[in-house]
């Protein structure tokens, strides 16, 4: 298998609990729960 790009969550979000992701022109919403877990809604 190829490496795979990692990267830090706390950089990804910095500060914020929610992010906002663009795939193929689809927005996609990644959010950090109260559980400090991870959910990927469209």
């Amino acid at each position: 298998m190829k490496d795979v790009q990692e990267i830090d969550s706390k950089k990804l979000f910095k500060s914020e609990k929610v992010v906002k992701i663009i795939h193929e022109n689809q927005v996609y919403t990644l959010r950090i729960t109260r559980e400090n877990k991870l959910i990927l809604t469209k």
